[in-house]
């Protein structure tokens, strides 16, 4: 049975799961995981403040260059690419596209009433936003990370949903690219 990764990046639209699906393999792996977001703002107490693209790029390089990290989001591909070079496997959430429309759609509604936190104020143009966002990720992104992914080799796992079984086992066979 293969071993879990060290170094595991985690894509897909937003309202996959990748935030979720990175705490859970953090959580049963102590491996820290960090939000791609994060990396773009720098969270201040008086309101976030954007990154610029050296300080960003600084944050990343930081970053992988650890022996063991979670890291989730997609972002330009241009500058995360250093963190597919290095993962050791490339998990790809590719949740059904309704199932992220009602992932959206609820997570927007968690955050007005105050289930569930944000980093951004929760009002109706991010969640406008949201869902062209998820439109655009289907129709270009997508398509183009599987073709980028598959010409440059890079170890990909596609997966259907945050809770489905992860087999680590990284033989080109058993990819499923």
């Amino acid at each position: 049975m293969p071993t879990i990764p060290k170094r595991i990046h985690i894509i897909g639209s937003v309202g996959s799961g990748k935030t979720t699906l990175a705490r859970a393999l953090s959580t049963a792996t102590s491996i820290p995981f960090h939000e791609l977001d994060n990396v773009v703002w720098k969270r201040r107490q008086g309101g976030d403040r954007r990154r610029t693209d050296e300080e960003r790029n600084a944050v990343l390089a930081d970053l992988v260059k650890a022996e063991s990290w979670i890291i989730e989001g997609v972002h330009s591909t241009a500058w995360v690419e250093e963190s597919f070079r290095n993962a050791d496997v490339i998990l790809f959430l590719d949740t059904p596209y309704y199932k992220r429309m009602k992932q959206i759609t609820f997570r927007f509604l968690r955050q007005k009433t105050g289930r569930e936190s944000a980093h951004y104020t929760p009002d109706f143009t991010i969640f406008k936003n949201m869902f062209k966002w998820n439109a655009l990720f289907e129709k270009e992104t997508k398509p183009y990370i599987l073709k980028l992914f598959k010409e440059r080799g890079y170890p990909l796992l596609i997966l259907h949903d945050n809770q489905q079984p992860i087999d680590w086992d990284l033989r080109k066979e058993k990819r499923h690219v």
